[in-house]
């Protein structure tokens, strides 16, 4: 009796434990997810940004610019921008991108001299500012995947919170598994018990039966013996009426035989 009671107290910590588990883990800021976190603000350009000339070909057609704007990592080969020399207050030139690499990507410029005078030499370190929609579109792209990410992350912290509690209160859970099956197998020996005194108790009654059977059967036979009806007497007292009637008879009939 005390070891199952001890049991009980068990699974009942065994439950404690993981309800207060599952309630550390909706209250972890781990797993709490809102808009803010893709670090996207609708009130500022991001299609604006500014860029200095590192190298250049001959021609000019071909740069390579330097950015401390960390969003032109989101630039794809073919994207166009738009740009101006700071220097200067002139239109703006087409390029389009044809590598990105870690704090720079090259562009390619079909027509410098539309924000550059034919006269001036084009030199590295030209400070340009750049406009571009398509990095705009980018980088929404990018805050929207960025949510979706979080989101896998939590999943994730939700498994490995799981696993962890697997882990650290397997101690625990093993002996509310073994209590489930204890108690178990302590209503199956109840059951079993039980049948078995049923058994005997049928045994018994059965045994009992068998007796008041054999005795009704017992009584039965002597009432049948004594209510035969015996033919032998009949046939010699019809035998003697008609000898003495002088009426033609047989032989003296015989004895009936004792059925066996």
């Amino acid at each position: 009796m005390n070891q199952l009671r001890y049991k009980l107290t068990l699974i009942l910590l065994a439950l404690s434990i993981n309800a207060w588990a599952q309630s550390g883990l909706d209250n972890d800021d781990r797993f709490i997810i809102t808009k803010e976190d893709s670090w996207f603000d609708k009130e500022y350009d991001y299609s604006q940004f500014t860029g200095r000339v590192t190298d250049r070909d001959k021609s000019t057609n071909i740069l390579k610019i330097s950015s401390e704007d960390k969003n032109i990592k989101f630039f794809r080969a073919g994207d166009l921008v738009n740009f101006t020399v700071a220097s200067k207050d002139s239109n703006f030139c087409q390029g389009y991108v044809r590598n990105v690499e870690e704090k720079f990507f090259v562009i390619f410029v079909k027509d410098l001299y539309s924000c550059w005078e034919n006269s001036d030499y084009f030199r590295r370190g030209t400070l340009l500012h750049f406009r571009s929609k398509q990095l705009m579109k980018r980088v929404q792209e990018a805050s929207k995947y960025r949510i979706v990410l979080l989101k896998r992350k939590k999943d994730f912290f939700k498994q490995l919170n799981d696993v962890n509690h697997f882990i650290w209160s397997y101690d625990q859970q093993k002996v509310l598994k073994a209590s489930e099956y204890d108690l178990k197998i302590v209503e199956l020996q109840k059951a079993k018990q039980k049948a078995l005194e049923l058994m005997v108790t049928q045994k018994r009654d059965q045994i009992r039966l068998q007796k008041e059977l054999i005795r009704r059967l017992s009584e039965l036979d002597e009432e049948l013996d004594h209510y035969r009806i015996e033919k032998d007497d009949l046939l010699v007292d019809r035998w003697h009426l008609d000898h003495d009637l002088g009426a033609p008879v047989g032989k003296r009939p015989q004895k009936l035989r004792a059925k066996k």
